[in-house]
């Protein structure tokens, strides 16, 4: 039998305990293994009760989010931390420290009232616990609930009921190159949940002279993606920034997609720019992995290399199949390094990936496409 995943609510609040809590105890998978105040409450309790995840406020007495990761940093613990994150300027500051100390992701705050508005996450809360949970369930020898990620809006279906509606999606026949790969000119990236570390995990390891520009669309609020540029500035040996309208791509800069705003690539008689906009959602998402590499396929056809990486649900999926059928590259992160195997996973079903990459491997793998079809 399944074990459902364990979760420790570390808050302060204890309005704010009871309102997780009974989220938690409502999403099929889930329980609650223990609630604790402050930090060193949750250090004491964590050998008892065994959790496979950490829900974590960021302002606590005694012991705050900043200092209970660091503690959990020196003492080893692997145990997956969800942060509950301030909509502020330092609010998003202080996440972004949180996630370069081992914090698996994140998920904001209501800005109204906590009893009145924490339905608005509830969703999403259960989908990060159970992606990162049932991870950590895996790694520690358990058997995970199943649930079907790569279309959450059925992800709380039982198992036997997954399995029909997998029958029911026929594969369609994989779509042919129309040419071989030209010379790569541009980089694209498509990333959602497990995408903050695994962005880490690449950009810490890219090759110093990369000889193209890399757009990167990770599924972060507004607010964030400054800072979470700034955080992958400070590791990465390239430039990275948010993306501003008008930014020029250029060999050696990383520009990530602000929240709230698609990108999508324009050339220009002097060169390539990034363009910014707020048309609708796509795929429930804006910024969408789909509008940035529509634009790739349309700008750059044979000579783009694509990459689609962690994520739940389909964003990204479909277009990337535009760039592959044009004869560029195209990357799908592997199921074993997924925190979700859902976007690679529609992808590489669909025919549209050329090669499936673990994410210890994927950074050396675009550096080494990148300088290989030069």
């Amino acid at each position: 039998m399944p074990d459902p995943v364990s979760v420790l609510v570390v808050d302060d609040s204890a309005l704010m305990r009871n309102l997780i809590s009974k989220i938690i105890e409502a999403t099929p998978g889930l329980s609650v293994a223990d609630k604790a105040m402050n930090g060193i409450f949750a250090l004491q309790k964590i050998p008892r009760c065994d959790p496979d995840i950490i829900v974590l406020d960021i302002e606590m007495p005694e012991m705050n989010g900043i200092e209970f990761l660091k503690e959990r940093k020196r003492l080893g613990l692997e145990i997956p931390v969800i942060i509950l994150s301030s909509v502020a300027k330092e609010g998003a500051q202080v996440t972004i420290e949180a996630l370069s100390l081992g914090a698996s992701d994140f998920i904001t705050k209501p800005s109204g009232s906590v009893s009145s508005d924490i339905h608005t996450i509830a969703g999403e809360l259960s989908r990060l616990l159970l992606a990162y949970g049932t991870q950590y369930q895996k790694r520690k020898g358990k058997t995970p609930p199943r649930y079907d990620f790569e279309a959450p809006e059925r992800m709380f279906e039982p198992a036997p009921l997954l399995a029909e509606r997998a029958a029911e999606r026929a594969r369609p026949v994989p779509p042919q190159p129309l040419r071989q790969p030209g010379p790569i000119e541009i980089i694209a990236i498509g990333i959602s949940t497990g995408g903050p570390n695994a962005l880490r995990e690449v950009f810490s390891k890219i090759d110093a002279d990369l000889p193209q520009p890399v757009v990167v669309v990770q599924h972060m609020p507004p607010g964030f993606t400054e800072e979470f540029a700034k955080s992958l500035d400070r590791i990465c040996p390239l430039d990275v920034k948010e993306a501003a309208d008008g930014d020029v791509l250029r060999p050696g800069r990383v520009l990530i997609a602000p929240g709230d705003k698609h990108i999508i690539v324009e050339k220009k008689p002097l060169g390539a720019v990034a363009r910014l906009s707020d048309a609708p959602l796509e795929n429930g998402h804006r910024p969408s992995a789909d509008i940035l590499f529509g634009s790739v396929a349309r700008v750059y056809g044979n000579r783009a290399l694509a990459v689609i990486m962690t994520g739940m649900g389909r964003d990204g999926a479909r277009e990337i199949g535009s760039i592959f059928r044009e004869g560029g590259l195209t990357l799908g992160q592997d199921e074993a390094s997924c925190v979700v195997y859902g976007m690679p996973k529609v992808a590489f079903e669909l025919g549209h990936v050329t090669q499936q990459v673990s994410l210890t491997d994927m950074a050396e793998t675009i550096s080494r496409l990148a300088k290989q079809y030069r």
